[in-house]
């Protein structure tokens, strides 16, 4: 076998992930083509393919809509283009929850077809057999519990938890049970800061929150929200640009000079040779 050159780049592993633990914070975001993925690569640890392309990318009105063909599709790119970033792909709805055979199965189209590193599955408590099933087989898994948006028409929209005892304790049990099943991390998401902050406290693998505490072992966002690409986003969306008005302007001067008659000029056109 031979030995990698000294200077090759090397994708961040579930074991270093997990070793995060309390540690510098990981950051994670979401990207769905070639080339976000080689623009966010150098700046994140992780990269998620998730399910939310089929909102963001498809304009479908929920993540219920993402097939398995098509996770795979855009895991393809964005693996084809990071170098260093751990990529992540959501196994989408319909494709792991009837048992652990049915999802090691999508598991596995995903990762040798995707090329990724890791899967995400949304469940706590009840998905615990299933995450030990694919841990042992050799898949590292994120697991996601809190606001589960495969889970939109049971929890009637998308709404934060954890507001009630009742609801923080199964919300707690969730996050120890996909801890002691093997899952290597977790996404927190949409649930009330202190939950987040005592869910992190109370499992030994990170907690990536979205929508949950700054105590989390680590943020994920939606790509496009963060950069002003999408008309609204949720409350724990921060945005760090306003790309969206940039596209819209940049595409309305093209389209000017198109109509003007001014582009392409001189300098944009062939020149017969000879």
């Amino acid at each position: 076998m031979s030995t990698p050159a000294p200077n090759a780049k090397r994708r961040l592993t579930a074991p270093a992930a997990r070793a995060r633990k309390g540690g510098v914070p990981l950051v994670m975001v979401t990207a769905y083509s070639a080339t976000m993925a080689r623009l966010v690569d150098p700046a994140v640890d992780m990269i998620l393919v998730g399910d939310s392309l089929a909102m963001v990318e498809h304009g479908m009105p929920s993540t219920l809509g993402a097939g398995l063909d098509l996770m795979i599709a855009h895991g393809k790119a964005v693996v084809s283009a990071s170098e260093t970033a751990m990529v992540v792909v959501d196994l989408p709805f319909g494709a792991y929850e009837s048992g652990p055979a049915d999802a090691f199965r999508a598991a596995a189209r995903v990762m040798a077809e995707a090329g990724c590193d890791a899967v995400k599955l949304e469940g706590g408590t009840h998905m615990a057999e299933t995450i030990r099933f694919l841990s042992d087989r050799g898949v590292p898994v994120v697991a996601h519990i809190g606001l589960t948006p495969q889970a939109v028409n049971a929890l009637g929209g998308f709404r934060s938890q954890g507001h009630d005892d009742a609801a923080r304790e199964k919300i707690l049990a969730d996050a120890r049970a996909v801890a002691e099943a093997g899952a290597f991390a977790v996404v927190v998401e949409g649930v009330v800061a202190p939950l987040g902050k005592a869910i992190t406290e109370a499992i030994d693998i990170p907690t990536i929150g979205i929508g949950a505490s700054a105590e989390c072992d680590g943020q994920v966002l939606v790509l496009e929200d963060l950069l002003g690409l999408t008309p609204r986003a949720p409350r724990f969306v921060k945005r760090y640009a306003e790309l969206g008005q940039a596209v819209s302007q940049a595409v309305g001067a093209y389209a000017d000079e198109v109509r003007a008659r001014t582009f392409p000029g001189e300098e944009h056109t062939y020149k017969p040779r000879g």
